[in-house]
């Protein structure tokens, strides 16, 4: 009889759970949003998923997480890399309600987002670069018009059977009752889904919106491996991680520092309002010998604060030149060994580099900015580059010693 009881309870108990799961794909009755993930790389992709994540946020409505879009070479169209691959979901949910667009996609959007009833939203008119596609009497987002947007959507099988224009409604829910705005123009009642052509959120990160990283947790396949190069690859003891931008795209994009007061992810050391300086060419590229010498100062200054804890090895990530042979050259005499990944994998390497000792990264670089946002939110140090100037540190050194 006692086993009889237990019996009954244990099948309530799965009848239950499976009560809970079925209301939860039920469908969100405060609705769902979902976006485009921008154009770019991975790091400024990441800057607007936390913008996006803290609007969806601020209008009380589940997040739908879109792929990664990734460009490789040789290949004409991008790919879409579903969240999951590179960072746990569950995290999030600490913050804010989630699912993935492939669980979205199979299992509600048959109910909740009908192919009669799918509207992309864009600030306004998106012209087709196919001029035969634009009318001026049914002005359109044209949200799947050319590569990489057409293929993001085609992923998941979805297209639009009209557009919404939310001008002049924008995305900064924490200084404004915009959030209150969103919700009385588009309820989610009338409209259950806001797919965006764009992600709704500013870039750089917004400043309020940095925090969010904490909830950004490496998939496990990504923390076993960063772990198993750390122990296996590097040697005992304390490493200085390092990210170099030096390839073509990045030294015609430094051309623009000497016209801009901001350029990209430069407000992480210079601050948003720029109070803490201003651009200038070295913060963006730097030479080979600047980077030899601010890492030989890093490496001693540690080795004077931290004696028990010396640096033994440096780990490098970079989008073209490694400088390997120079690197391991400068930095032998001080027992120093020089390091990278045998195959290109960027997110490994970030990975990697959340967990160093030390970090220095490139300022105007949203990928370093990746780093720099994961180790703040576990309290590691991050350097920068050529940051501040070395004039402003030699002085900044003379007045401490008198």
């Amino acid at each position: 009889m006692q086993w009889l009881k237990m019996k009954l309870r244990f099948v309530n108990l799965i009848l239950l759970l499976i009560s809970s799961t079925c209301a939860q794909l039920g469908g969100d009755p405060n609705g769902y949003l979902t976006y485009y993930s921008p154009l770019g790389r991975f790091g400024n992709q990441a800057d607007h998923f936390l913008g996006s994540l803290a609007f969806a946020k601020g209008l009380n409505r589940t997040l739908i997480l879109p792929p990664w879009v990734e460009y490789r070479k040789g290949e004409m169209r991008s790919r879409q890399v579903p969240f999951n691959t590179y960072f746990d979901v569950e995290p999030l949910k600490d913050y804010h309600r989630v699912i993935l667009m492939s669980d979205f996609m199979w299992h509600l959007a048959d109910d909740i987002w009908p192919e009669s009833e799918r509207v992309s939203f864009c600030y306004m008119e998106r012209k087709s670069l196919q001029q035969e596609k634009n009318n001026p009497d049914q002005p359109n987002c044209h949200a799947k018009d050319g590569n990489p947007f057409g293929p993001f959507w085609d992923t998941y099988n979805i297209d639009f059977v009209k557009s919404e224009f939310y001008g002049p409604l924008h995305f900064d829910v924490h200084h404004s009752s915009m959030a209150t705005k969103w919700q009385s123009k588009y309820p989610a009642d009338s409209w259950p889904v806001l797919a965006f052509t764009g992600a709704p959120a500013s870039f750089p990160v917004q400043l309020e919106n940095r925090e969010l990283q904490k909830h950004m947790q490496w998939s496990a396949k990504y923390r076993d491996a960063a772990r198993d190069f750390i122990r296996k690859v590097l040697p005992r003891g304390a490493f200085v991680g390092i990210h170099l931008r030096n390839g073509i795209d990045w030294v015609r994009a430094c051309e623009h520092v000497k016209d801009s007061q901001h350029l990209f992810a430069s407000p992480q050391c210079l601050g948003y309002k720029n109070e803490r300086g201003s651009l200038y060419p070295e913060l963006c590229m730097q030479t080979k010998e600047s980077i030899v010498r601010q890492l030989k100062r890093t490496i001693k200054n540690v080795r004077q604060t931290q004696p028990n804890n010396e640096i033994k090895s440096v780990f490098v990530a970079s989008d073209a030149n490694h400088m390997i042979g120079e690197l391991n050259a400068a930095l032998s005499r001080m027992g120093i060994s020089v390091h990278r990944l045998p195959e290109d994998d960027p997110y490994l390497d970030l990975a990697i580099l959340g967990q160093s000792n030390h970090f220095i990264g490139n300022c105007i670089s949203s990928y370093s900015a990746f780093v720099k946002r994961e180790r703040d939110s576990h309290g590691f140090p991050s350097y920068f580059w050529s940051f501040p100037k070395e004039k402003d540190r030699q002085q900044s050194k003379a007045h401490e010693e008198l």
